[in-house]
């Protein structure tokens, strides 16, 4: 299982939200290049980057940063956030964004889905992010009646290599993560589930590498940046229970 450092991205600086709240910003550096190196050094095998003005106007943002931890980290890093169309993929895979991850996209145009998986096989990824188990969407300010479970079985045989799995309710609380709801979602599809949101110590950690069937990996953000959770330990627990 993969322990990936999150790094948000709003108006430039590293910041963490609330359950998706953008009234409820906490600022942690106004230097994500350097934060992605910090991550690197410490042995992240991958980092996880948002655009969250992307994803709450559907525009690209913080291409300036993007690019910069892309071209500075020696790591892949996977990108989501108001990824909505074939040309914006594209130029991130084109900038050196190793995944790029597709949310409001996956329910509203799936067969973009399908289209980018398969022009770009490994590299196309899509995050389901649920409030009470239904998929909201557009930086999570619009709730759909989709089922985030039923979003993750219409995905099979897509191409889709991962699927990351995000409970708003938990995400930037720190109080662990919904176990059930991470489970349910491994099992209702074939695709490897990373998850996101509600890690705040090491315990989590190893629950979440308990669940069976297995997780392909872990984001975490608030808790590492509040020093809950050392990437180090992490990563050693991750690389014990495998062993």
């Amino acid at each position: 299982m993969e322990v990936i450092p999150a790094i948000d991205l709003l108006d430039g600086a590293c910041v963490r939200l609330r359950q998706g709240d953008y009234g409820q910003v906490t600022r942690f550096s106004d230097d994500p290049v350097a934060m992605a190196r910090q991550w690197q050094q410490l042995g992240a095998q991958r980092l996880h980057l948002v655009d969250l003005d992307g994803a709450r106007r559907g525009e690209p943002s913080n291409d300036a940063t993007i690019k910069a931890i892309a071209s500075t980290v020696e790591i892949p890093v996977q990108l989501g956030g108001g990824v909505r169309s074939v040309e914006r993929a594209k130029d991130l895979l084109a900038c050196g964004v190793d995944r790029v991850i597709l949310g409001t996209a996956a329910l509203e145009n799936p067969q973009l889905v399908r289209r980018l998986a398969q022009a770009h096989p490994g590299r196309i990824a899509v995050g389901i992010d649920a409030r009470n188990g239904l998929v909201a969407t557009r930086g999570w300010l619009h709730q759909s009646p989709m089922e985030a479970i039923g979003l993750a079985a219409s995905l099979d045989g897509s191409g889709v290599v991962v699927i990351i799995s995000t409970d708003i309710a938990t995400d930037g609380a720190m109080e662990g993560p919904n176990l059930a709801a991470l489970q349910a979602m491994a099992r209702a599809s074939t695709i490897p589930v990373v998850a996101s949101g509600g890690v705040a110590n090491l315990a989590d950690v190893q629950a979440l590498q308990a669940l069976r069937p297995p997780l392909a990996g872990v984001i975490i953000g608030r808790a590492l940046y509040d020093g809950r959770v050392a990437l180090p330990a992490a990563l050693q627990i991750v690389a014990g229970e495998s062993s």
